[in-house]
């Protein structure tokens, strides 16, 4: 296995986890809410809406971030390689995915591991499983 030295940053992917998890400790010490970004969008997209004011800060902190970020310094720089129908369609699978673990990797893998929940692990294990198979198919046996 090689390292791409020159996209390795240790220190920046140290710092934000750091701000992750305090941002799901503040969450859950502050308000006893669980950090789970489908759960927070998905209470704003349903009615009736409850909390709607942490929620919009939280998702502004989401989008915000990288923003200011970008202002600081070297903003980041995404390079996707796929379609727009395969970004459509992966979106909704990994919504359907939400909805069936009943969380996403931020609210299972973040908050439920830290928790000490079977189910989280369970489901964090199936995303991360689902992940490495997507991966290799796509590489080695599709060969994109």
């Amino acid at each position: 296995m090689l390292v791409d030295l020159g996209h390795f940053t240790p220190g920046l992917s140290l710092t934000g986890g750091l701000v992750i998890g305090a941002a799901a400790a503040v969450l859950i010490l502050f308000n006893g809410r669980v950090a789970g970004i489908s759960g927070i969008l998905g209470a704003l997209l349903s009615w009736p809406r409850d909390d709607v004011n942490w929620r919009l800060a939280f998702l502004a902190g989401l989008v915000g971030a990288p923003v200011i970020a970008g202002l600081l310094g070297k903003p980041a720089q995404a390079e996707i390689k796929a379609s727009w129908g395969a970004i459509l369609a992966a979106g909704f699978l990994v919504g359907m995915g939400t909805r069936y673990a009943s969380g996403c990797t931020s609210g299972h893998g973040v908050c439920g591991l830290s928790r000490g929940s079977v189910r989280s692990l369970v489901a964090t294990a199936t995303f991360m499983a689902a992940g490495f198979l997507t991966v290799f198919v796509q590489r080695h046996l599709i060969g994109g």
